[in-house]
């Protein structure tokens, strides 16, 4: 039996990064649910459409979308995350929308069936594959010409204070970590537009659009954004790696939260890119 393309991604995603995501799915949501929603209207999404949400997670624009194709369409999300999935598929009942469906897929090898869908969307689920170029070529493949294509993703970790924020924190009493390919799968592997256009080209689509988007993203308690920081991106990284370190790092944290916390919560600007395409 041959390897999966993703085996990495999909162990790692198995794995604690999974279930941390899994339990603190609340607080994940309400902190880029707007940039999801920015991407669902450049994609306009139609009652009655089929649509693939690559990357779902648990679940909260599979159930978007499901809400805009309406009784009559399909929404099916894929994702490599068991633990991501189990609470997917309990939103999903939870819903009773009859349109909406998960399955455990790595979208860069699974057959969606050829030109059988209308749209393609995902919510920073698309940076993750090993061969971007081959996983582009099987989503293009299972998409009916003319078929639109709209994810967001993530602009340089630079021009994102909410991550480089709390990094820059848990560097002062650290040494950084050391440097990976930036094109290797991760939040920020398709930062660079020119790398994305080349992509979606070489895949068979046209009408390629990557609009800058820039918005406040947050709402958590600071509790609970400490929760966020403390566990998930760079800063819970090397928390883990310097257990010596966690509780100097953790006042540190709280600091640099405390800088954005206000009435209505934390809150720190975000740059992404909201791609748009159509399969040629």
């Amino acid at each position: 039996m041959s390897t999966p393309p993703n085996t990495a991604q999909i162990d790692y995603w198995n794995d604690t990064p999974g279930l941390t995501w899994a339990s603190l799915q609340t607080l994940l949501d309400r902190q880029i649910a707007p940039l999801g929603a920015a991407a669902l209207a450049a994609l306009d999404p139609r009652a009655g459409e089929r649509i693939l949400d690559i990357g779902c997670g648990c679940g909260d624009t599979t159930l978007a979308l499901a809400l805009a194709v309406g009784p009559e369409g399909q929404v099916l999300g894929a994702d490599i995350s068991r633990p991501m999935l189990e609470v997917a598929r309990q939103r999903i009942a939870a819903s009773e929308l009859a349109q909406a469906s998960v399955i455990e897929a790595d979208a860069q090898a699974e057959d969606f069936g050829a030109a059988s869908w209308d749209a393609l969307y995902s919510r920073f689920g698309v940076m993750f594959f090993a061969d971007p170029p081959a996983a582009f070529a099987n989503l293009a493949a299972a998409l009916k010409p003319g078929g639109r294509l709209a994810f967001v993703c993530w602009r340089p970790l630079k021009e994102n204070p909410w991550m480089t924020a709390p990094l820059a924190a848990a560097l002062k009493h650290v040494p950084p970590p050391q440097p990976t390919d930036p094109n290797d799968p991760g939040p920020f592997a398709f930062a660079d537009p020119e790398r994305v256009r080349g992509i979606l080209a070489g895949a068979g689509f046209g009408d390629i659009v990557l609009a800058p988007h820039d918005e406040a993203i947050g709402g958590n308690a600071l509790e609970d954004a400490l929760v966020v920081a403390r566990k998930v991106g760079p800063a819970g990284r090397l928390i883990a790696d310097h257990p010596d370190q966690r509780a100097d790092i953790l006042a540190s944290l709280r600091e640099a939260l405390s800088a954005h916390d206000g009435p209505d919560g934390v809150w720190f600007d975000s740059a992404t890119w909201i791609v748009t395409a159509t399969k040629a």
